[in-house]
């Protein structure tokens, strides 16, 4: 067993995905299946149904009219679109018992979820047909992080004080003391959770877009939305200094440079929503 196994193993309160996720996911997958048995899972669970009407009447969204019911939400937004919102909300949950000596939660969840929207406008840029799917990538990329914490506080005291001292990036620091870096962690736990494809990829390489294998854009975006998130402290994950940028993502994404102004903005007005509905600082 690898490291990053290791710890993953060792994080027994998160050893299985959200249930509701998987709920879901069996529901999507049944052809005989509609956007009323979606709503019908979502409607079981009363945080989530709340949580979920009030993000698709955010200016998260900006539907011109309101949103009354959950099966208006799956209908608008779409059936893979509300899943992804809803791992997202669920995973916010499953990490209480990270040490606040180790990372302050709220600056945490305001790293990833800055992330997970800049990633998220990116994608509307590109006229993307799933933006969620971006969003959750980039929710997710850090994740491997809080395995650390939970699993090996003093190692991770150790990583971080090494990144202080040489200024090396953490992940870099990570690896030299843990055998393995966040990204491996937070794959290895994806795959315990059985999840493949694009959020597998870009946690894996976000550090590293250049290895994406098969979802080069996801990944890319998400490299790029960690590098503009952490340079303009939207939060924090654990990691002192701006990581290193790779120019090849932003190629990969095919946008203009001089959009760059208007997708902050774009962020930062759609981020106010996001913290205020699903935590983080405000």
């Amino acid at each position: 067993m690898g490291a990053a196994q290791g710890l993953v193993e060792g994080a027994v309160a998160v050893a299985s995905p959200p249930l509701i996720y998987e709920r879901l996911v069996r529901v999507i997958n049944d052809p005989r299946s509609g956007s009323g048995d979606v709503a019908r899972v979502i409607g079981e669970d009363q945080g989530l149904t709340a949580r979920l009407l009030r993000t698709v009447n955010s200016a998260f969204y900006s539907f011109p009219r309101p949103i009354d019911t959950v099966t208006q939400a799956v209908t608008v937004v779409g059936t893979r679109q509300v899943r992804d919102l809803a791992l997202a909300t669920s995973v916010m949950t499953m990490f209480d018992e990270v040490p606040p000596e180790l990372i302050d939660m709220q600056s945490f969840w305001h790293h990833s979820l800055a992330c997970g929207t800049f990633a998220r406008v990116l994608a509307g840029h590109r006229r993307e047909d799933n933006v969620e799917r971006y969003f959750v990538a980039g929710l997710l990329h850090d994740i491997g992080r809080l395995i650390i914490f939970l699993n090996a506080g003093a190692r991770a005291y150790e990583a971080m004080d090494r990144a202080r001292e040489t200024r090396q990036p953490l992940f870099t620091c990570e690896s030299e003391v843990l055998g393995c870096d966040h990204a491996q962690v937070g794959d290895a736990l994806l795959e315990k959770w059985n999840f493949r494809g694009a959020f597998r990829d870009a946690v894996l390489n976000h550090h590293r877009p250049h290895a994406a294998s098969k979802f080069p854009a996801e990944t890319a975006a998400v490299h790029v939305a960690d590098v503009v998130s952490n340079a303009l402290s939207w939060g924090r994950s654990g990691e002192l200094l701006v990581p290193p940028f790779h120019a090849e993502a932003w190629e990969v994404l095919g946008l203009d440079s001089a959009l760059l102004p208007i997708l902050i903005d774009e962020t930062e007005h759609q981020l106010e929503a996001v913290l205020h509905l699903l935590g983080g600082e405000s």
